[in-house]
């Protein structure tokens, strides 16, 4: 026993200095953060802008990041970029009242206007209750849905009292259906995050072309904040598609992906 001390006080030593390294850094994180608040308040929007960005080029996300940054840009002027933020926001916490607010507001500024045929009504509400939660909220979800079966099933065999028992197994079969919902959002949730991608026009004014050529013909125009979805990459070139279902190439710095 002994002569494992040794071995256990340095292994303490160890996950106290991980702990503290990391409390060091989120307490850095907070201060600059607060330096940003402080800059945006005195309207020093791209002081704001270049600690958020920094912030996120060191692999930083979070809710309250993008909303901030998308807040910034909004205030400067940048439409396109606030409105890639506040996406990205949403992206995080989907169903935020005060991000969908922003959201709309920039929104009614952008220059076009697509129209779009109005869905079948299952499919708004399957979008409806699609977005209510991000990838992570519906696996967490899931996992609880599956917990909770788990529980009836343990008590309906477990506990031989019949009153119990029906209740366990009526209870067990309500969980079950919920689960099979859950894990179908959480299947549907995870495919579009791996193969749906969408992105902002974050220039002011996108020629976009009919192939991926500078020397190729130009399709038609779009302007800042509107949001695309990218279907293809070759080189710097990106193929998008608009709501209504146009098609074309842009170069990738005139896009920012979501």
């Amino acid at each position: 026993m002994k002569k494992n001390s040794p071995k256990y006080f340095f292994l303490l030593i160890f996950v106290m200095l991980i702990g503290s390294v990391n409390l060091f850094a989120q307490a850095q994180t907070e201060k600059v953060m607060k330096q940003a608040v402080e800059f945006y308040k005195a309207k020093k929007y791209e002081q704001a802008e270049k600690i958020y960005l920094d912030l996120v080029k060191e692999g930083y996300q979070g809710t309250s990041l993008y909303y901030n940054l998308g807040n910034t840009y909004f205030r400067d002027g940048k439409l396109g970029y606030a409105i890639l933020y506040y996406n990205k926001a949403l992206k995080l916490s989907p169903g935020d009242e005060d991000i969908q607010h922003n959201l709309d507001i920039a929104n009614a500024r952008t220059v076009d206007k697509i129209d779009v045929l109005p869905e079948f009504f299952l499919f708004q509400w399957w979008g409806t209750i699609l977005s209510l939660f991000n990838l992570t909220g519906w696996t967490y979800i899931t996992y609880i849905f599956f917990l909770l079966l788990l529980i009836c099933i343990a008590l309906y065999f477990l506990i031989k009292k019949q009153k119990i028992q029906r209740t366990s197994f009526f209870t067990g079969i309500v969980v079950l259906v919920f689960l099979i919902f859950s894990i179908v959002f959480t299947v549907v949730k995870l495919n579009r995050e791996l193969n749906v991608k969408n992105g902002i026009v974050v220039t002011d004014i996108v020629t976009v072309k009919l192939s991926p050529d500078e020397n190729s013909n130009d399709a038609f125009v779009i302007h800042e904040g509107l949001k695309v979805q990218l279907e293809d990459k070759v080189d710097n070139w990106v193929k998008i598609r608009l709501h209504d279902g146009k098609v074309g190439w842009v170069t990738e710095k005139n896009i920012g992906v979501i």
